[in-house]
């Protein structure tokens, strides 16, 4: 069975190369993270993105992860899906992480939207088997007929878009991590992308959600948790956090 746990998680970013005039801005300014110096003599400076982060999520979660920009939300997607080691802490994970930040899975101009299926397809980690049973839904999703035996470099930026959305939407995850800012192209091709996300929902055994939206998060989850500063200030039903959340930004206002 799929779960996600994270113990303590902190991750730190050092700042390289930066000048000494720079660096004591940076300790005076307010930031989504805490800017700081190792050590009282040291010349080194770290960024604190995220802080004592601990989650522990298991089949049928949906987790919602709220917050103005800068709070951490994207900076946690990618300590799930492995982009970033934690600083300090420890990450369990049980079962395929699919994350979903992108629509466009590195679409290479110069290989046909054919070719485009089956190396993108490895690389989000489907098997040659799985890319063959995906691809006949990926040319209906994407309506782009005899245009999929082209180079991509000669598509539209709408071709594209739905070409990179169909694939990018064709996992089977057990772990999915979706970033809300997900380009769906025009209005007419919003909505069926909308149902698309919807199934792949619906598909995966945990959800972990980034958004700034409550509403958003209403709608697609079952528990929550409001970043700020890259800590989490509250977490649970999606109700009370929401309601924080809004607590906030009225204190903001």
């Amino acid at each position: 069975m799929a779960s996600l746990i994270l113990e303590n998680v902190t991750i730190d970013f050092p700042i390289y190369g930066s000048q000494k005039s720079f660096r004591h801005a940076l300790f005076e300014k307010a930031t989504g993270g805490l800017i700081r110096r190792e050590g009282k003599n040291s010349q080194r400076v770290t960024v604190r993105a995220l802080e004592n982060i601990c989650l522990n999520l298991s089949h049928g979660d949906r987790l919602g992860m709220i917050g103005h920009n800068g709070a951490g939300k994207s900076t946690l997607l990618r300590v799930c899906a492995g982009v970033y080691e934690p600083t300090y802490g420890k990450i369990h994970i049980n079962g395929k992480v699919s994350p979903l930040f992108s629509t466009s899975p590195g679409l290479d101009g110069d290989d046909t939207g054919y070719e485009n299926i089956q190396t993108c397809g490895m690389f989000l980690g489907m098997t040659p088997e799985e890319i063959a049973r995906k691809t006949p839904e990926i040319e209906q999703f994407s309506e782009l007929g005899d245009y999929l035996s082209l180079p991509v470099r000669t598509y539209s930026t709408g071709m594209l878009v739905r070409l990179g959305f169909g694939i990018a939407t064709s996992i089977d995850p057990e772990i999915l991590l979706l970033d809300e800012g997900l380009g769906a192209g025009d209005a007419r091709f919003a909505e069926r992308a909308n149902k698309r996300v919807d199934a792949l929902v619906e598909r995966s055994s945990i959800l972990v959600l980034a958004s700034h939206s409550d509403t958003l998060i209403r709608s697609m989850c079952n528990k929550a948790v409001l970043l700020q500063g890259g800590r989490i200030i509250a977490s649970g039903s999606v109700e009370d956090v929401t309601k924080e959340y809004q607590s906030l930004n009225k204190s903001v206002a």
